[in-house]
């Protein structure tokens, strides 16, 4: 029978091929603070999925973001279960582990300050890195005033480390 002849819609045809999220191939340590995020994702997604679920009967678009929930179910469920819990309070405090708040200036004297968190956390423009960036992979074992050579797409840059401090958060 030809593909004219079934009831399959373009749109049906093209949720079929909805990729997954990939999965970080490195261990997926997170901060308390990270794990009760993904937990409140999951819960999230499972409220939007059973809304979804209802209205996916006559609706392709509800189809479709169904679909994509379910993949986001997956992929949460995934780092729930491969996460590693690291509480940045039992980090030794005299260089840069994870959950480490770093300050450090840059080549040209300007000060930045981040925090290397879980892959799920990570959100630059609340200066928190993944803990796996080149970023943070620099600066992990350093110790205030080491300077430390940040391998990025743009060329290298160097940076010191002028602070380390840890919070239960």
């Amino acid at each position: 029978m030809s593909r004219a002849f079934t009831k399959e819609s373009v749109d049906d045809l093209a949720a079929g091929e909805l990729p997954e999220r990939p999965l970080p191939v490195h261990s997926n340590y997170v901060t308390p603070h990270g794990l009760e995020q993904l937990q409140a994702r999951a819960r999230e997604l499972q409220a939007l999925h059973e809304t979804l679920a209802v209205q996916s009967a006559d609706d392709s678009a509800a189809k479709q973001k169904l679909r994509e929930v379910e993949r986001d179910q997956r992929y949460v469920k995934a780092q729930l279960e491969r996460a590693e819990v690291v509480d940045p309070v039992g980090q030794p405090r005299d260089a840069v582990h994870f959950g480490a708040t770093v300050t450090m200036l840059d080549e040209d004297g300007k000060e930045h300050r981040f925090t290397l968190v879980g892959d799920d956390e990570a959100d630059v423009t609340a200066g928190r890195i993944s803990w796996a960036s080149p970023l943070a992979k620099a600066m992990i074992g350093a110790k205030v005033g080491d300077t430390v050579k940040w391998h990025r797409p743009a060329g290298d840059a160097e940076v010191e480390i002028t602070k380390i401090s840890y919070s239960n958060r």
